[in-house]
């Protein structure tokens, strides 16, 4: 692997290396990684994190997957609830693999973040760093990811901090993402409560007792079956007016 990955290349030589389904671990070239199902895979590293430590690391449960995805910092775990909200993500998976490539003097290697399955088929592969924490080693590793995904036909993002209002009202949404909390006589009386766009605690109260109905209104929210308009303008409350959608994205 003596290709340097400095700017101009279109194409750097880069291998994958990855936890298969027996656990084993493989390296092979990435042009024949292409088709693998990587968001079914185990993580490359584990996730720790000691007493001292900068970045806090944990598993996250995830509604699209039914498993928990690991996280290495509170800003991948924001970005891997934004992506659990997303009913076009189908699949997620955390640490999939190990890029390997030769910089020209070294070899050198960088595991994504997240390895993202679209639900039309699509894979986005997601690097997450805020924009003032990029350094020029970061900076390299990012740009052979993108010039790799492309090789492989596949898509790549850098994202970096999330939105405060968006992320704070799907945060609270996900505290209501297990379907347990779809109680199905309380959900079948919201969906035709807010049949006609209304006031969310009015309409909640309209469906029954509080009780049954915040959970199963809130899950119904993160299903997406009932919509705000826009999450990103102001934090919900009592007043926020909810509709429904017609019909459910997962």
């Amino acid at each position: 692997m003596a290709v340097s990955a400095g700017v101009g290349l279109t194409g750097p030589y880069v291998e994958l290396s990855y936890v298969d389904a027996v656990r084993e671990r493989r390296r092979r070239p990435l042009l024949d990684c292409v088709t693998a199902r990587f968001e079914d895979v185990a993580p490359v590293r584990p996730f720790r994190w000691s007493r001292g430590e900068r970045h806090f690391a944990g598993w996250y449960w995830s509604a699209t997957t039914r498993q928990h995805v690991g996280f290495e910092s509170w800003l991948e775990r924001d970005r891997l609830l934004l992506m659990d909200f997303d009913p076009q993500v189908a699949g997620i998976a955390s640490q999939p693999f190990w890029l390997h490539w030769h910089d020209g003097e070294r070899e050198r290697r960088h595991a994504p973040d997240y390895f993202v399955r679209r639900a039309d088929g699509p894979v986005v592969v997601i690097d997450i760093r805020a924009d003032e924490r990029i350094e020029p080693k970061d900076a390299e590793a990012f740009e052979v990811t993108r010039l790799a995904c492309a090789q492989a036909g596949w898509g790549f993002e850098r994202v970096g901090t999330p939105e405060a209002v968006l992320l704070a009202n799907v945060r609270w949404l996900s505290r209501y993402r297990h379907p347990r909390c779809l109680h199905s006589p309380a959900a079948d009386r919201l969906r035709e409560v807010f049949a006609r766009p209304g006031p969310l605690l009015p309409g909640a109260d309209a469906a029954g007792d509080r009780l049954a109905t915040l959970p199963a209104l809130f899950h119904l929210l993160w299903l997406q079956e009932l919509a705000i308009e826009d999450l990103s303008v102001e934090l919900m409350g009592p007043r926020t007016v909810v509709g429904l959608t017609g019909g459910s994205a997962r």
